[in-house]
């Protein structure tokens, strides 16, 4: 249940605020949305996402055989470093780092020792890492690595990082100057294991579980320090079930290239899959990786013939309401349906989603698989499936 805080009548005040922030906001299209982002910190993309396991060269071999990732780069003893194993992995343009510390007292050890394998660092590709570390700590954000340029014969790549929710790390990367296969320090990692992509291009958007109250100070967080808007809400009325709720707000940067959802858990009967998370990572963390695809039913239909379990269907009504709930859709109901995709739609198009069962033993981490028909939202007309399906897998680890 939810904890009693001191600063109550604080965020209640400040929820009102962004209420009223969200009704003047909630008749612009997406894209205007998101031209109301401040513009200090121009990001091209994902750069990479790195976790840190307990076994990064098991890992690596579960994203390359159950995801189809393909191998990239190597850092460890082998190449003089002497704290830690790297692999990085790569499929279209999603850059994964999966990096397992070689002592006890590791910081990375340690992080793995309390929350398990999960996400460390999300990256963001950037013109200039200097100017983006200056921007965003004098505004407020607590330094995580200073700027620093780290060089071989390719070239440099210059790097710097802040602190976001919990331990979580954005990393600011420039690679402009940059010929190498990863960055210095890293070598090619060929092998002669290398199974098929399955069609996954690139990162759509990164989602955070953060605890009770804390999701509006993490809104004007990113809002203040890095300059993202948010262009999306939901409250604990629009993600219920029986059971269960939580609250939501979208964050994005101001070419839509970044966006981060945040997660907070809200009061209902029984534990949200928020707080399950919360309880099992012990932190505030990344709750979801979502990854996109052009053809949702090739790679998903992939995925389950390499191992990947998926959250359970919904009820076939659900499908039999899609053509009055969605309209027409270019893919076989059938199919999804036997697929157990999602299907949902906005102003501006629709949209196909699966959720995976979590990729850890804790049941924290899981991805995504989206594929966007012009639709711009994150599924809200399938929220309530969705969140069955996760309480259904709650129940079963005696966690509901």
């Amino acid at each position: 249940m939810k904890p009693v805080f001191v600063s109550a009548n604080f965020c209640i005040l400040a929820k009102e605020n962004y209420k009223s922030k969200e009704r003047k906001m909630s008749t612009l299209t997406f894209a205007e949305k998101i031209a109301q982002a401040e513009n200090f910190l121009p990001i091209n993309g994902t750069d990479y996402i790195e976790f840190y396991v307990g076994n990064a060269k098991q890992a690596a071999h579960y994203y390359k055989t159950a995801f189809g990732f393909q191998s990239v780069a190597y850092a460890g003893p082998e190449t003089g470093v002497r704290d830690r194993a790297s692999y990085v992995l790569q499929q279209g343009k999603i850059r994964l780092v999966l990096t397992s510390g070689l002592r006890s007292d590791s910081p990375i050890c340690q992080h793995q020792l309390k929350h398990g394998d999960g996400v460390k660092v999300l990256a963001l590709w950037v013109d200039d890492a200097y100017s983006a570390y200056e921007e965003t700590v004098k505004r407020g954000g607590k330094p995580y690595m200073e700027p620093t340029t780290i060089k071989d014969d390719l070239g440099e790549v210059k790097m710097a990082g802040i602190y976001t929710y919990g331990e979580t790390v954005h990393m600011f990367i420039e690679r402009k100057n940059y010929s190498g296969t990863f960055m210095p320090g890293y070598e090619k990692w060929e092998s002669d294991y290398n199974p098929s992509e399955v069609g996954l291009l690139y990162v759509d958007h990164c989602v955070g579980n953060v605890g009770w109250d804390r999701m509006i100070p993490v809104v004007k967080w990113y809002e203040e320090v890095m300059g993202f808007v948010n262009i999306l809400s939901f409250d604990d009325k629009q993600i219920n079930t029986e059971y269960s709720a939580l609250m939501s707000k979208v964050m994005s940067n101001g070419n839509g290239y970044a966006k981060f959802p945040i997660n907070e858990p809200a009061e209902g009967q029984k534990k949200s899959q928020v707080e399950e998370y919360l309880d099992f990572y012990e932190e505030e963390g990344v709750q979801h990786i979502a990854v996109a695809t052009k053809d949702i039913i090739k790679t998903v239909t992939e995925l389950k013939a390499r191992g990947v379990e998926f959250l359970s269907a919904p009820p076939e009504a659900y499908y039999e309401m899609i053509p009055d709930r969605v309209g027409e859709i270019d893919e076989d109901i059938k199919k999804l349906s036997d697929l157990g995709i999602l299907v949902d739609c906005d102003e501006e198009g629709y949209l196909l989603q699966i959720f995976t069962k979590p990729v850890e033993d804790r049941p924290t981490l899981f991805y995504e698989i989206i594929e966007r028909h012009g639709a711009q939202s994150f599924g809200a007309g399938n929220f309530k499936a969705l969140f069955e399906a996760l309480e259904r897998e709650q129940a079963k680890r005696g966690n509901l």
